[in-house]
């Protein structure tokens, strides 16, 4: 458990220009609190700890956020003279009023990171991105406000993480759940999603094997969930397809007789990529086959209320 000096620290404003605190420390905070500071889950070190808020609000409107400053960032660390990284694991934070994003990051924040890039130019590309990315984290029971980046960032290779019984509202500019290439087997449950997004709600992007249920959707009007793959922007080269996903037992609601982009969009890039000219020539991945290969995936049980416009579209290219 942290200590009573940490814990000073971290409801303190910060000093200078950084605003980040390591936290290495099981915390439990009080339901009044309100932190300003970023909190920074950073390698092994991190492995095993829980935030239990309790209510307590992490954020504020008045700061600033974004890629490179999230509220909260779960992040793998690259090894000093060594190839190698420190990966944290098994992080759980619960009771959460968050205020900004959330990133969970591996070899890089995105799938363009030259670390990601780099590793994608090998065939083991996918285990090795998964070997170095956060897994086994859990967001439970989360008020998360987003204010116009992308609120929850799985970035390249996480796997095995949760968002469950958790509420998302406020403002993107673009997604709202990110799923990046070569991750896998995380889990979306349970969430309201009351968001005026930019784009789909949810995008699982090269993507495989998540679980996507008992959401419920309001008013997703630029789409729910989309699958596809990136076929390689920014010369990244996209591995994984995004199959064999489980897409079941959600819920849209509309306002009535409301023309909006379809619930759930499989191979939703096929339609037009004009960026795979960008991709490197290589005899595996995206490079070889250019298609969202977004195959494979089980829809049952989801629901739309509403809406006029077809509500699931495939639009796969053979």
């Amino acid at each position: 458990m942290c200590d009573a000096t940490f814990y000073e620290k971290l409801r303190s404003a910060a000093q200078g220009k950084d605003d980040r605190i390591t936290v290495d420390c099981d915390l439990q905070l009080r339901p009044k609190d309100v932190i300003t500071r970023k909190l920074v889950f950073a390698g092994e070190a991190a492995s095993g700890v829980s935030l239990d808020c309790r209510g307590a609000t992490l954020g504020s409107a008045k700061m600033k956020y974004g890629v490179s400053a999230p509220t909260v960032l779960v992040r793998s660390q690259k090894l000093p003279g060594s190839s190698g990284w420190s990966v944290p694991r098994n992080i759980r934070i619960t009771n959460c009023k968050i205020i900004g994003n959330i990133r969970l990051t591996g070899l890089g924040p995105n799938g363009e990171a030259e670390e990601v890039r780099k590793s994608s130019l090998n065939r083991d590309h996918t285990t090795n991105a998964q070997r170095n990315a956060p897994s086994g984290i859990g967001l439970k029971n989360v008020s998360l406000e987003a204010v116009g980046t992308i609120p929850l960032y799985f970035g390249p290779g996480v796997t095995k993480s949760s968002l469950t019984n958790s509420t998302i509202r406020g403002k993107s500019a673009k997604t709202v759940i990110y799923l990046d290439a070569e991750s896998a087997e995380n889990v979306i449950a349970d969430n309201r999603f009351s968001v005026k997004a930019g784009r789909e709600v949810i995008a699982v992007d090269g993507s495989a094997r998540n679980v996507i249920s008992g959401n419920e959707f309001k008013n997703a009007e630029k789409g729910g969930i989309f699958v596809y793959r990136n076929c390689g922007e920014g010369g990244t080269i996209r591995h994984q397809e995004p199959r064999s996903n489980q897409i079941v037992d959600n819920r849209f609601v509309y306002r009535s007789s409301i023309v909006a982009y379809p619930a759930i969009w499989l191979n939703h890039r096929d339609v037009g990529k004009w960026y795979c000219k960008i991709d490197p020539r290589y005899p595996f991945g995206s490079s070889l086959d250019p298609r969202d290969r977004a195959i494979d995936n089980v829809l049952a049980g989801n629901r739309f209320e509403g809406a006029i416009s077809p509500m699931v579209l495939n639009t796969e290219r053979k």
